[in-house]
């Protein structure tokens, strides 16, 4: 997106164009999996290929949630996948840009990029860096690498927000990698980012869906099982390597997504030559979405409320 919106980005992004924290297009109801009830171990439900793209000022991504494949897994609005040593498709990054009504989760493997926002924060995002925005009533923020040259990969996971927070007010928390607990185990590695794993407590807090996210490396052949709240929707993204997940051992390769059915366990064993896995889940929020560029509310009318209050310049601060 250019450094501010014109009226013809506002129209552009109206009708389905979408930035790397901007979204992408439709509105729709909630039709995501249903919650998990059953206390067994979880399956692979659907197994999803991230989608190459471009988005912000021409960013090269991957996108394994908030595309055709699946656009939503309540309460995950979508998912997108930096990984490049290309300076040429990520230096330009993601200059300013709006949100309201949910919140985007920033997770930094490796490179740097900083964060400005129209609340007044700035942060430094470095290899193994997690940020939690929420966007609430209205942001204008921007991404942008602090690079030339190298790797640059990282994630970022939209969350949304129920109807009665959509209007709060914006929180951002950003946590160095220093403060991210890390367990080791007979499987492997864990660095537990939000939830619990091995007695560890992650750093994220006051968040409505009560998240886990764990990040995983299992050595070849290790075994992990771990508990996962039975009401909350699951996935598994395979950063390196592969796995087999769930009680039937469903193959799953790099780039993959993979949605968990009923149950309250994962089950996951590392490929011949070990994995490394996201693993994201949350409590389901089950309330009409209506997503369009860079706001995510419950209803069209909401939705031009918030294009309206983004022109007139009542976006920030509500």
């Amino acid at each position: 997106m250019a450094t501010k919106l014109s009226r013809r980005a506002l129209l552009v992004a109206a009708e389905g164009g979408a930035l790397w924290m901007a979204g992408c297009r439709a509105s729709s109801d909630a039709t995501s999996s249903a919650p998990a009830r059953s206390a067994e171990a979880r399956s692979v439900a659907q197994v999803v290929p991230a989608q190459a793209t471009r988005d912000g000022a021409g960013v090269a991504l991957r996108r394994a949630i908030g595309s055709r494949l699946l656009p939503l897994l309540d309460p995950f609005l979508l998912l997108d996948e930096i990984r490049s040593e290309r300076a040429d498709e990520y230096v330009k990054g993601f200059p300013d840009h709006p949100h309201r009504g949910f919140e985007t989760v920033t997770l930094m493997i490796d490179g740097a990029m900083e964060h400005r926002d129209s609340v007044g924060n700035q942060g430094r995002l470095v290899s193994g860096s997690v940020q939690w925005m929420t966007a609430g009533r209205g942001i204008v923020h921007s991404e942008m690498p602090k690079q030339e040259r190298g790797l640059l990969w990282g994630f970022q996971l939209w969350v949304n927000l129920p109807r009665k927070l959509k209007m709060s007010a914006p929180r951002y928390q950003d946590i160095a990698p220093a403060r991210v607990p890390e367990v080791t185990t007979g499987a492997g590695f864990a660095r537990v980012l939000a939830g619990s794993f091995g007695g560890e407590t992650g750093p994220v807090e006051g968040i409505v869906v009560a998240p886990t996210m764990l990040d995983l490396t299992l050595s070849p052949g290790s075994v992990l099982e771990h508990s996962l709240p039975a009401t909350h929707n699951a996935f598994v993204f395979v950063m390196m390597g592969d796995a087999a997940l769930g009680p039937e051992g469903r193959n799953v390769a790099a780039r993959e997504l993979a949605v968990l059915g009923p149950g309250n366990t994962l089950v996951a064993t590392g490929g011949s030559e070990g994995a490394r896995l996201l693993l994201v889940a949350a409590e389901p929020i089950g309330e009409p979405v209506a997503r369009r560029g860079p706001f995510v509310m419950n209803t069209e009318e909401e939705l031009d409320q918030a294009f309206e209050d983004y022109r007139s310049g009542r976006l920030v601060g509500g």
